[in-house]
């Protein structure tokens, strides 16, 4: 009987999809925070029309990405066994366990919970991507054989995005102009330590502390040249020369290369410029949304300050995020060819690689320097942990009967293969068992989250939060 209930309740969520159901859940809670229907109704509206233009803008991306990493990587003739299949497929993959069905509403419980307790200040919306939370669950029900101990980890991964949402908020909505919005995203948030790391070890450098690489430091000095759009299509046309100018295929025309080479640097400047576009729209329908709860929370809470948890989509228009990950791209596919032991290939996941460095931004003040770096870090050791979670990512997959890509003895993906948060999980309970293996993790939660409580302002500076926020 909960089989079916829980089994319904993901049909109807991936019947109508997130441009659908993500504007009903706006109304809805536009309505119960006290808007009028026609403020709330047009708020639903503005926001799902602009994750319609976010999706779009993504998918240009995505599909210049892919086709210059696969021309990359074959030029390079690189070869490995575990092969990149994209977040698509972790998530289906997730949804497709026995955690993943249960995930939805064990996820809304917990993030009600600790919201009604005060011990979080976010209400996670994004309920697509709470398949995260069913991905670790289901890496931890197969090292401990047990479903209760895998939705007992989908639980703490779901406190866990909620943490990290809170204590970067102040930073995000300074830096992007967001306010009232969090990001309890598990590709974006577990980039945070990476980001204060990087910064710490450039701040002891002379010289180095003192690089101003912005994306409006570059623009007063470069000029035109510095203008998001025109950086975008010279990336995107420098990508286009390294993917296609040197292995063309037999029988095609030099104008046919040329014109890939073109398609790539106009895409990828189209993506420049739309994307902040779509999240200016978006937020022109959040900002009703967020006045309705601070005037709600104000009447009722004694003024409880509350946000409201959004996809990071949201975040990768920006520039020193999209140049940044742009950058990154021929950066990660030489790093799969040069480290010593990666058996990893990428493939379908380069795109997503905006997704894990657009909180480096608001931490790092946009400095693109520092935030290559940190994602060289973070994507050099995501290697090894995809490496090592290769087997397990595969056996979820096969739990879910996912097919296999053709030629790949194993699979991975950047978007959870990569991030230490499956890696912490999986092998804490392995290595520990499942019951005290998720004690221990819940365990470091909750001191860390006590600490972040009892100096909150601290830890909000130290991820970037603005000297007005203290």
């Amino acid at each position: 009987m909960l089989d079916s209930i829980l089994a319904g309740i993901k049909m109807f969520f991936d019947t109508f999809g997130a441009t659908i159901m993500l504007p009903i859940i706006i109304i809805v809670l536009a309505l119960i925070l006290g808007a009028k229907f026609g403020r709330a109704f047009r708020a639903g509206v503005t926001v799902g029309i602009a994750f319609i233009g976010i999706n779009l803008v993504i998918g240009l991306m995505w599909s210049s990405l892919s086709e210059v990493g696969q021309a990359l990587v074959t030029n390079l003739g690189i070869n490995r066994s575990v092969y990149d299949v994209g977040w698509p497929s972790a998530a289906a993959i997730a949804f497709g366990t026995d955690v993943g069905l249960a995930v939805i509403p064990v996820a809304l419980l917990v993030n009600l919970v600790l919201l009604v307790t005060r011990v979080t200040k976010t209400l996670n919306i994004d309920i697509w991507n709470f398949w995260h939370f069913a991905f670790l669950g289901s890496l931890v029900a197969i090292v401990t054989n047990s479903v209760v101990f895998g939705l007992i980890a989908a639980a703490i991964a779901a406190a866990f995005a909620l943490f990290l949402a809170d204590w970067t908020a102040k930073a995000v909505q300074h830096f992007y102009n967001l306010p009232g919005i969090s990001i309890p995203h598990l590709t974006t948030a577990p980039g945070v330590p990476f980001a204060i790391l990087v910064n710490w070890i450039f701040e002891k450098i002379p010289g180095l502390r003192d690089l101003k690489a912005d994306p409006d430091t570059i623009r007063k000095r470069w000029g035109l040249f510095g203008e998001p759009v025109i950086l975008g299509l010279i990336i995107g046309l420098i990508l286009g020369i390294l993917a296609f100018a040197f292995n063309v295929p037999e029988g095609q025309s030099g104008m046919v290369t040329i014109s890939k080479i073109l398609g790539v640097g106009m895409n990828l400047a189209a993506v420049m410029l739309l994307l902040p576009r779509m999240v200016a729209i978006l937020m022109e329908g959040l900002i009703p949304v967020s006045e309705a709860a601070r005037d709600f929370m104000q009447r009722r809470a004694s003024g409880r300050e509350i946000y409201i948890g959004l996809d990071s989509a949201i975040l990768i228009g920006h520039p020193a995020a999209i140049s940044t990950a742009l950058v990154l791209v021929p950066i990660a596919i030489l790093l799969s060819l040069i480290l010593p032991g990666n058996q990893v290939i990428l493939f379908a996941d380069l795109a997503i690689i905006p997704f894990v460095v657009a909180l480096f931004a608001p931490l790092m003040k946009g400095n693109i320097v520092r935030m290559i770096v940190a994602g060289i870090i973070e994507l050099g050791l995501g290697f090894y942990i995809a490496t090592g979670m290769a087997p397990i990512f595969t056996q979820a997959a096969v739990d879910a009967g996912f097919e296999m890509p053709e030629g790949a003895v194993e699979i991975t993906s950047i978007g959870d293969g990569f991030l230490w948060p499956g890696w912490l999980f999986t092998n804490l309970t392995k290595w520990l068992g499942g019951a005290i293996g998720l004690l221990v993790i819940a365990v470091l939660l909750v001191v860390v989250w006590f600490f972040f409580s009892k100096n909150r302002t601290a830890w909000e500076k130290l991820a970037g939060a603005p000297a007005e926020e203290e």
